[in-house]
């Protein structure tokens, strides 16, 4: 997946729509700072998120983070793969990587999110800052 073709919140996570699906993970720029991942909590699925509502953790070598969801709707979906190989978030964030998929209740909301161009400029103010 090129991250050209996503879109990016301002907590460092991205979705590819499918449809009325978002399917989410955590940008490049957020693996790169976390450092190696080794163990993420898989939500539960039939869950109602909001917006920057937290859907999970991530634990790495030197931090937990939490995971916010970029849209609101229904988690249908998580990624097993991760409970294994958590690491494929750092390996591959756009691709293998990827952590759930929600069916959106409003895909307009997508409106509010960052293109690549956008985030792309958004990382390098916070890391002038």
């Amino acid at each position: 997946m090129r991250p050209e073709e996503l879109k990016f919140s301002a907590d460092h996570e991205w979705v590819r729509r499918e449809g009325k699906r978002a399917i989410m993970g955590i940008t490049d720029f957020a693996q790169e700072n976390l450092g190696d991942i080794v163990y993420i909590e898989l939500p539960d699925t039939d869950i109602e998120l909001s917006v920057e509502e937290e859907v999970t953790e991530i634990e790495s070598t030197k931090t937990t983070s939490p995971v916010l969801s970029p849209v609101s709707g229904k988690l249908v979906e998580v990624n097993l793969e991760l409970k294994e190989r958590p690491e494929l978030m750092n390996e591959d964030p756009y691709g293998l990587g990827w952590i759930a998929v929600i069916e959106m209740s409003d895909p307009a909301e997508l409106e509010n999110l960052m293109d690549y161009k956008e985030y792309e400029e958004f990382i390098r103010e916070e890391v002038e800052e």
